[in-house]
């Protein structure tokens, strides 16, 4: 079952090792005439990290990509961008990253001392296209790489939720979390259920609780 993450120094200490790698990321993409920027998202944004048990937590970033025209193609930009993460990944002493389908994905990294608990980097590859929505790279998987894609997919307008969560703060916004909370480990009672990631369940708990107490 998923619970708060209430160790606050851990939180910190762990989230600064992740952020400074993605940095580390950002300059030596330069190397590779790449213009790049990292941005904090999902869970740590919120201030709503979980743990499922004693698994990894997860920290959300985007890689921005500032200069996608002057890139090469998108299969050619994740494998650069793959590459070059796992070079700062070995000069950090970690293993090399799992490429997902809309993501890049560290294995467990662990202090040596104390708090033993896992932390992992998921690093989404995004853009904003020509009329100014984000885009996410996505690498859509066939089983034979010769027949994978690789594709700009672009992300659901934010400007609602946005707004819906402007009007929930501060008063209600308890209720939001409990809500969140309480829908993540709803959906993890669901064998084989992919669809209800954790931004997901953060949707469904600021709608539910908008509809509840907007009148």
């Amino acid at each position: 079952m998923y619970h708060w993450v209430e160790d606050k120094e851990f939180l910190t200490r762990s989230y600064s090792l992740c952020a400074d790698i993605v940095n580390q990321l950002v300059q030596n993409l330069k190397n590779c005439d790449i213009d790049a920027a990292m941005n904090v998202v999902g869970s740590k944004k919120r201030n709503m990290i979980t743990q499922n048990e004693d698994q990894d937590i997860d920290f959300d970033f985007n890689l921005l990509i500032k200069n996608p025209d002057e890139c090469r193609n998108t299969r050619e930009l994740k494998e650069v961008i793959r590459k070059a993460f796992n070079e700062v990944l070995k000069n950090n002493g970690l293993d090399d990253c799992e490429d997902s389908t809309s993501a890049l994905t560290t294995k467990s990294i662990c202090f040596n001392s104390g708090n033993q608990t896992g932390f992992h980097i998921d690093l989404c590859i995004v853009r904003y296209d020509s009329q100014g929505h984000l885009n996410r790279l996505i690498h859509e998987k066939s089983g034979c790489v010769i027949l994978d894609y690789w594709i700009w997919n672009r992300v659901p307008n934010s400007l609602e939720l946005r707004r819906r969560e402007r009007f929930l703060k501060p008063k209600h916004w308890l209720e939001v979390r409990n809500t969140y909370l309480k829908k993540k480990n709803m959906y993890l009672k669901r064998p084989y259920d992919n669809d209800h990631p954790s931004f997901v369940c953060y949707i469904e708990a600021v709608n539910e609780v908008y509809e509840k107490v907007r009148i």
